[in-house]
């Protein structure tokens, strides 16, 4: 395992520095793509799972923080520009490439931020080891979409298996990234502010998910194969076992079955939380609002 600086007109990013992390799952080698900017205290930027994603979605947020922070954000194995090979992703193998990661290039304890379905990994391993000083979580959500929908376990796997197919399955995948598609899932979801969603917007969005094997790992977020915990119970017992400081940033116009699940979450004992205008991608629509809502708790020293 190793790191590279890649040169600036090979990555499109936001700023920053930007590597690749060789990582090995399985005899087989996988980049990683992440950036750094700003100088300061560690705090790592995680994307939230998506057919879209990618740490562009972070960028803006990264640069507000970096004045403050040495911020690193990574594009997630098989998203982003980062490989994207044709593996089974299931959570073991963001599990471990999370804590590998962590491991190889930071040297204390860390703040991170994390959005939307990265939650549950980076609570998972702040119950494993010692990763993590202070936790905020951004719009968190545990299951996918299908799940969420309320399509079984089998019907999910079938759609899964049918997107991985080769031919049959780009098809399907193409109908299910189209820019009409994306922008109404954005318009539903994922922003509140129709008006931020323009044409360009929407056009980089939609050239992210037509990079070679983009459908494998895309395929398996939809259909709940991402899902590091399969019960509420589950997800709200990691954070009961916590013994990091946590806050919890919720968009005020979250859908209502994963807002249902974030009010369960900061219900609980000790968990801080603020609520602020936006959806599920509150961290890219509204970054300056987000940043606004827990400078408190990332510079404090007692929490």
């Amino acid at each position: 395992m190793s790191t590279n600086v890649l040169s600036t007109s090979a990555a499109i990013g936001f700023g920053g520095v930007v590597q690749e992390y060789l990582w090995n799952w399985e005899n087989q080698q996988l980049r990683v793509v992440y950036e750094t900017l700003g100088k300061g205290s560690p705090l790592l930027l995680l994307p939230s799972f998506s057919s879209v994603s990618t740490r562009l979605e972070v960028g803006e947020l990264a640069k507000l923080l970096a004045p403050n922070f040495q911020v690193v954000a990574i594009d997630w194995p098989g998203f982003g520009e980062s490989s994207r090979p044709s593996l089974n992703y299931r959570p073991e193998i963001y599990q471990h490439f999370l804590e590998d990661f962590v491991k190889a290039i930071f040297n204390t304890p860390i703040t991170v931020v994390a959005a939307g379905h990265a939650a549950s990994y980076v609570l998972q391993l702040a119950l494993k080891q010692a990763a993590f000083s202070k936790i905020v979580l951004l719009a968190p959500t545990w299951r996918g979409p299908l799940p969420t929908m309320g399509a079984s376990q089998q019907i999910a796997g079938f759609v899964r298996e049918l997107v991985r197919s080769p031919i049959l399955g780009q098809a399907l995948y193409k109908l299910n990234t189209t820019q009409s598609f994306l922008s109404l899932m954005y318009r539903r979801h994922v922003f509140t502010d129709a008006a931020k969603i323009t044409p360009s917007f929407i056009e980089k969005k939609w050239h992210t998910t037509q990079q070679p094997g983009a459908r494998f790992a895309s395929a398996a977020f939809v259909t709940g194969n991402l899902d590091a915990v399969h019960e509420q119970s589950d997800f709200l017992g990691l954070v009961q076992s916590l013994t990091v400081p946590l806050m919890v940033v919720i968009g005020e116009s979250s859908p209502p079955k994963s807002r249902e699940e974030m009010n369960a979450l900061v219900a609980l004992p000790g968990v801080r939380s603020v609520v602020i205008p936006g959806s599920l991608g509150l961290h890219e629509e509204y970054p300056a609002v987000a940043l606004e809502a827990v400078q408190d708790f990332l510079f404090s020293s007692e929490n």
